[in-house]
């Protein structure tokens, strides 16, 4: 039986939901905390769907676990609804492992999870364990595993310690904007102007999601992250119905593969990999589209620019 805590969060999406609870069957957690936001009014079919979602997790848990729920009525979207289900969990519990309906974890992945937590308990550098690595086969450093500046949650661990440096509103973002000793995390010019960009739109509410922020709160604090130096948990929510990974099927990261390690051999030296992290960005980062509004908010301060020295003309 596992002994960390883990949390679930579901919504709309019954195969994926059952296949992820299959392989936390078997991990078989002794507290099992699952959190579900609510339809979408007006959606067609997505009351149905998320009441399928929550018959097969009310009939998927057979073992004999402590299980807290918070089954949302309405919906609360994605950047409200998962935020307040992590703070519940850390409410509720000192660490613990938070995996989504689209995250499905080789069994690798729970002991990797519960051994670093122990290890890194109190080490307050260290806020983030992933599950995730995207480096197309390369190993990083001696170990079983490395350290980043990129907080990866598709599948994850953290402590209650580290989540309370999170805000989902960004208060401190304006201000840290103009603080370059941060910035120096980044590799490049164009790896910190992309972020800062990114964060800048998050800031203004024009993109409903919770993980950028948690990445902030990671790289405002100086923290690190670890990342498996073979992949552990396979994205299978490349459907087209997915709010973040869209319609994007053909993505190299569609299905990655989750594979195991053995017995973990710590690394020699506790620094961001500074290799990994400039291949992760320019391989799972940089080569995204633009987002639409930060395109369109481009082209109209250059089309306004353009009129005023028109019209000054």
């Amino acid at each position: 039986m596992l002994n960390t805590p883990l949390l679930f969060l579901a919504y709309n999406r019954p195969d994926p939901t059952r296949q992820v609870l299959a392989a936390i069957r078997a991990a078989r957690p002794g507290k099992l905390f699952i959190a579900t936001d609510g339809p979408k009014p007006g959606k067609p079919g997505d009351y149905e769907k998320c009441q399928a979602v929550r018959d097969i997790l009310r009939n998927g848990i057979d073992w004999d676990c402590e299980v807290h729920t918070l089954l949302r009525e309405e919906n609360l979207g994605c950047k409200a609804a998962v935020s307040s289900a992590i703070t519940w969990f850390f409410d509720n519990v000192e660490e613990g492992i938070i995996l989504e309906d689209d995250t499905l974890p080789s069994q690798s992945f729970f002991p990797f999870c519960a051994e670093l937590l122990e290890k890194y308990r109190h080490d307050q550098r260290i806020l983030h364990i992933s599950g995730d690595n995207f480096q197309q086969g390369l190993i990083r450093g001696d170990g079983s595993y490395y350290f980043s500046i990129y907080n990866h949650n598709w599948g994850w661990a953290t402590w209650r310690r580290a989540w309370r440096l999170y805000d989902v509103d960004m208060k401190s973002f304006q201000e840290l904007r103009q603080d370059n000793s941060w910035q120096a995390i980044f590799n490049s010019a164009a790896e910190r102007d992309y972020w800062l960009n990114m964060l800048q739109l998050v800031w203004e509410g024009k993109i409903d999601t919770w993980d950028f922020q948690w990445t902030f709160a990671v790289w405002a604090n100086r923290g690190l992250c670890v990342l498996p130096n073979v992949n552990l948990v396979s994205n299978i929510g490349f459907l087209g119905d997915g709010t973040h990974t869209g319609s994007n099927t053909s993505s190299w990261l569609a299905g990655l593969p989750a594979g195991t390690l053995g017995s973990l051999v710590h690394p020699s030296r506790l620094a961001a990999h500074r290799k990994a992290d400039r291949f992760a960005f320019n391989h799972v980062f940089a080569n995204k589209p633009m987002p639409l509004l930060l395109c369109l908010e481009r082209l109209c301060n250059y089309l306004c620019s353009r009129i005023l020295k028109i019209d000054r003309g």
